[in-house]
């Protein structure tokens, strides 16, 4: 059989691959939230989860949104910033009804208030809502000014990246305060580094802008390093075991 008669099952089979491995880009980061979300859902418990996961990922994926107007990049990246954002909105949706349920009493906190003691601490999901929104206005507004400057534009890309890659570290420096890991579910670090280096080499393989391949390479950097905090805390401890365990973080892949 001559070498080009393969290429009739070759072609759809690298086109399978790559659909999959956008469609993977696009619904992965929001695949640890779904057990999270129902989770909280079932227990009317949001103690374990830290709104300010969400804040993160929003902040992060409306500047990456951003990024794509003044810089075009692969459509799964933008897709998956878009999926990400209603991921995020969801759970604070779910987070703030769980808590104000739970909540008696407390006086109620808005977003009109401007109390930056009570930041991202709001009593309705609205408010979150205006913040967010607001952001977006303020951001997009800049971003049509300087959107012929090619420093703003690489510069808004960076931030859009940093900031996600920014995700595991207070996991890490909670883990270095505490020496120790108790609590931290070793399961989920272990997705954050399999995610992470998929992404990484997503950005690579697809060319995607530099900012992308240099947090990639950050965020694996973070997973790896609290990974040895698990064989280093567990093998070495420095200090008593405590039987209180602390609610694990959650990140995006």
């Amino acid at each position: 059989m001559e070498p080009g008669g393969l290429e009739w099952l070759l072609v759809p089979m690298q086109q399978l691959v790559s659909w999959g491995a956008a469609g993977a880009m696009v619904f992965g980061g929001v695949v640890p939230y779904i057990p999270q979300y129902r989770d909280i859902r079932r227990t009317q418990n949001a103690e374990g989860f830290s709104t300010y996961v969400c804040l993160v990922l929003l902040v992060a994926n409306i500047l990456r949104i951003l990024f794509w107007f003044g810089r075009r990049f692969e459509s799964p990246l933008l897709w998956q910033s878009i999926i990400m954002i209603f991921t995020m909105l969801l759970m604070l949706k779910l987070c703030t009804e769980v808590r104000v349920s739970n909540e008696l009493n407390i006086k109620r906190r808005s977003f009109a208030d401007f109390d930056l003691n009570y930041f991202w601490h709001w009593s309705k999901f609205t408010d979150y809502l205006q913040c967010v929104l607001t952001f977006t206005g303020v951001t997009g507004y800049i971003t049509y000014l300087w959107l012929d400057s090619s420093l703003f534009v690489e510069t808004l890309g960076f931030l859009a990246v940093f900031t996600e890659a920014m995700l595991g570290v207070p996991q890490l420096y909670r883990n270095y305060q505490n020496r120790s890991t108790e609590g931290m579910s070793i399961k989920m670090v272990l997705m954050w580094t399999s995610g992470d280096t998929f992404k990484t080499v997503y950005f690579i393989l697809n060319q995607a802008p530099f900012q992308f391949s240099i947090c990639g390479l950050l965020q694996v950097f973070v997973d790896i390093a609290i990974l040895l905090q698990v064989y280093l805390y567990s093998y070495y401890p420095q200090k008593p075991v405590s039987h209180t365990a602390h609610p694990a973080s959650t990140k995006a892949l």
